[in-house]
């Protein structure tokens, strides 16, 4: 019997006991939205750098926080013009259609939506007041350069981020599990 479910969501996964606080996902998330300019040419023209990540250190562990692509996710439910939405296995941001109202800031459990100005909208835009920005796992980024993993990831010097499938992970769990479960079976009825 085949059920069709629907694509479950792609997540950044860090792991806090393997990241230094360097702050290299952050610049590298800042440079993968940063317009096509590398590090050195946006500090030279002194263009805004801004991540869509921010590296956080609580009770000894550091790590970075962003959007978690929440399966149900509270921002989509308030949006009033549905410009945050559930589409292609993450939450996305319809910047065009973005109101600047910060319901979305408002309702992230995981403090990662902000409200930014920007210039480059221009009349296309809903409104100058602001748009939402949040951690889009670089998708424009990846395609057009060609990548797998979201900046960040390929950034960290300890590989302490992974961008996971969750259901890679999961089928990845189960068969660690069943292996441990077989080998102990193995073990049991050897010393029986």
């Amino acid at each position: 019997m085949s059920q069709r479910h629907a694509k479950e969501n792609v997540i950044i996964y860090a792991e806090p006991d393997r990241c230094l606080a360097c702050h290299s996902c952050e610049l590298a998330c800042a440079v993968a939205h940063g317009d096509g300019h590398d590090i050195i040419s946006a500090v030279a023209a002194h263009l805004p750098l801004h991540a869509r990540n921010q590296v956080v250190s609580v009770d000894g562990a550091t790590m970075p926080m962003q959007c978690r692509q929440c399966e149900d996710a509270p921002c989509t439910m308030v949006c009033p013009t549905g410009s945050c939405r559930q589409a292609n296995g993450q939450i996305e941001i319809v910047e065009q259609q973005c109101i600047g109202c910060k319901l979305c800031v408002m309702v992230c459990p995981f403090g990662a939506i902000t409200v930014r100005s920007e210039a480059k909208l221009g009349p296309s835009s809903i409104t100058n007041r602001g748009v939402a920005k949040k951690c889009d796992l670089c998708s424009d980024w990846r395609a057009a350069n060609g990548k797998a993993d979201p900046a960040c990831v390929e950034a960290c010097p300890t590989k302490a981020i992974k961008m996971v499938d969750l259901i890679a992970y999961r089928d990845a769990l189960r068969l660690a599990r069943a292996r441990e479960l077989a080998q102990a079976h193995r073990s049991l009825r050897i010393s029986l």
